[in-house]
């Protein structure tokens, strides 16, 4: 992921990760979005000021708390969102192609099925 994070992606990746969290999560409240992703409430407010200059976030009431907000992640937001994981997903698909011959490259394939079984895997808890 770092890899291609590194290559492909135009966000950075405090935004990225941001926006990633509210597409998979929903709204949340800059604090829980901190907490989320292991920053300072003050990193994790900047990181949410830059969004919504950019029209990436956008701010709304937070129904449980008056005083507060939520975070909620824009159309324009989810399509950066979208472009970059497009670019990740072509960098990747483009350097299995150039780097990994036909064998290697059948064995990546196996290996998808590999750890789909090793992750349902309960450790013989029932």
């Amino acid at each position: 992921m770092r890899a291609t994070r590194e290559h492909a992606d135009a966000l950075a990746p405090p935004l990225a990760q941001t926006l990633g969290l509210l597409d998979r999560d929903g709204d949340l409240s800059t604090a829980t979005l901190a907490q989320r992703r292991g920053v300072r409430h003050q990193s994790q407010s900047r990181t949410v000021k830059d969004l919504e200059v950019t029209g990436l976030i956008a701010r709304r009431d937070d129904p449980e708390d008056g005083r507060g907000f939520l975070v909620t992640l824009t159309e324009q937001g989810r399509a950066a969102l979208d472009r970059d994981r497009v670019a990740r997903r072509d960098w990747i698909a483009q350097a299995i192609e150039t780097v990994l011959d036909q064998e290697e490259r059948a064995r990546l394939g196996a290996l998808a099925d590999l750890l789909d079984r090793l992750s349902g895997h309960d450790g013989g808890r029932r």
